[in-house]
């Protein structure tokens, strides 16, 4: 989001958690990606932290395979041995404060960066912190990235951030929500902020109605137990819709820096309507999937995942229309949606335009002049500008058709695109924290989230089935009708 043109300084990154499914999945898949364009320091270190019993040797084994198949075909051996020459493994023991002195013998005096990775879940952040600080382990100037969520309420993420705010201060905390380090997602601010087509008709004047997509096909992959404690509530809507609302409504900060870009999204989260019990059953949607098909593949419901509990009422799907209200977006419905078990895995951003007043074409082909900006994440990143134009023909006089302006981010000239982790990780070794999320951004989060729970709670808001394979429930498609709205369906 700013520009980052400072040199990198050597570094020692402590991942914490190395053997767990984020590290292996996203984070060695990263930093080799890094490797192979020369963008890590040739002194910095990656020293990898967990409790299995592993050497050095073992351990680099599991990090290769996994690196193998993220990368594929494009793996090369000279940048992986590169890459390997970086790497140590200590066995630890989370709570076990003895265990940490050997990260003050690798890193205390002999690295002049250090960056403590918390790839663990977050009830251990303060554990984490106290036993660095316990064994003398917390370089000055060091700094520490937090995964999501911090917390499950207002409550619980004040206390982690609480305990970790006592051994660094908060320009050494970086809080991670990567889908803030998605190519499109940082596209936003050139998009608005670089171009006057678009920035002097972001607001209500021109903007009819926003979506916002994070539709998923996966279940919870066995993941039962963390999920059924949280939902899609806490897992999606807290973190990663509140922030892709807050990038595409706030207002054009002062200047590229990190703090100027987060006044802006905070400003955008106080400016949210509370959803509370007296307009909760307008303004919400609560689902579970049961049984279905994606791609003719059976899928059980959510209550027969392996583990799961036949009373659970945990919500796979929650969709919302949401006011902000200031002068930008008075009179605007943001409608967001989000689910496991759907028809489609796609993460979007949809602006709908206000139609023309004066409409001299055919009126049936009245919805085709409503323009739509398409800001597509996954699984294809790009942006979409959806026109009316005139169908190319001689008998069909002024007849109009819907076409495409397309910015492909995937094809033609500009080649692969780096992994959201890939730039937070590299700028989380330049000391850029305009990627990732301020206390008081996640705290205003979680007091308009906690809002809505409770309203679910106290109005007892029914869970509405859905079938796998399908885009929700039938009241998200209620939700959001009238004045001719619908979800936005994609049209290659």
């Amino acid at each position: 989001m700013m520009q980052t043109d400072t040199e990198l300084a050597p570094c020692d990154l402590i991942l914490f958690g190395c053997v767990g499914d984020l590290s292996l999945r996203k984070l060695f898949p990263a930093l080799y990606h890094l490797q192979a364009a020369g963008l890590l320091h040739e002194q910095s270190r990656i020293i990898g932290l967990a409790r299995k019993p592993l050497d050095d040797e073992s351990f680099a084994a599991q990090v290769e395979a996994a690196v193998r198949r993220a990368v594929g075909s494009a793996f090369k051996e000279s940048h992986w041995q590169a890459l390997l020459k970086r790497i140590r493994y200590l066995r630890l023991e989370l709570s076990e404060p003895k265990d940490y002195l050997a990260i003050k013998t690798l890193v205390v005096d002999l690295s002049p960066t250090v960056i403590y990775y918390l790839a663990t879940p977050p009830e251990l952040y303060g554990t984490v912190c106290e036993n660095l600080n316990a064994s003398d382990a917390i370089v000055p100037g060091g700094r520490i990235a937090l995964e999501k969520p911090v917390g499950h309420d207002l409550e619980s993420s004040r206390c982690i951030n609480d305990t970790v705010s006592r051994y660094f201060s908060e320009s050494q905390i970086y809080r991670i929500d990567h889908y803030l380090g998605k190519e499109t997602v940082q596209n936003l601010i050139a998009l608005r902020f670089a171009n006057n087509l678009f920035g002097s008709q972001w607001d209500q004047n021109h903007i009819d109605h926003v979506q916002i997509t994070l539709a998923e096909e996966v279940g919870i992959e066995g993941r039962w137990g963390y999920y059924d404690r949280v939902g899609q509530m806490r897992d999606m809507v807290q973190n990663h819709l509140i922030q892709l609302l807050c990038m595409v409504a706030m207002d054009p900060p002062t200047q590229l820096t990190a703090d100027s870009i987060r006044d802006e999204k905070l400003n955008v989260l106080r400016a949210l309507r509370p959803i509370t019990a007296k307009n909760v059953a307008r303004r919400s949607v609560r689902g579970q999937y049961r049984a279905g098909q994606i791609d003719g593949v059976p899928c059980p419901g959510y209550l027969e995942e392996q583990g799961g509990r036949s009373n659970s009422d945990t919500e796979t799907f929650v969709a919302l229309r949401v006011s902000i209200d200031n002068w930008r977006w008075s009179g605007v419905p943001f409608y967001l949606r989000t689910g496991k078990r759907l028809a489609d895995k796609v993460s979007e951003i949809v602006i709908h335009y206000k139609s023309q007043r004066h409409y001299i074409f055919d009126p049936r082909q009245r919805s085709m002049v409503q323009n739509k900006l398409i800001i597509r994440l996954q699984p294809d990143e790009g942006i979409r500008l959806r026109v009316a134009t005139k169908e190319q023909s001689l008998q069909q006089g002024m007849a109009l058709q819907s076409q495409a302006l397309d910015l492909d981010f995937g094809g033609g000239q500009q080649g692969r695109i780096p992994d959201a982790y890939e730039r937070l990780l590299l700028e989380l070794m330049r000391g850029n924290s305009s990627l990732f999320v301020r206390r008081d951004e996640i705290e205003a989060s979680w007091e308009w989230c906690d809002n809505l729970i409770d309203a679910w709670h106290q109005c007892q808001t029914p869970l509405e089935p859905y079938a796998a394979g399908s885009w929700g429930p039938d009241s998200a498609d209620a939700l959001i009708s009238g004045r001719g709205r619908a979800w936005h369906q994609r049209v290659d």
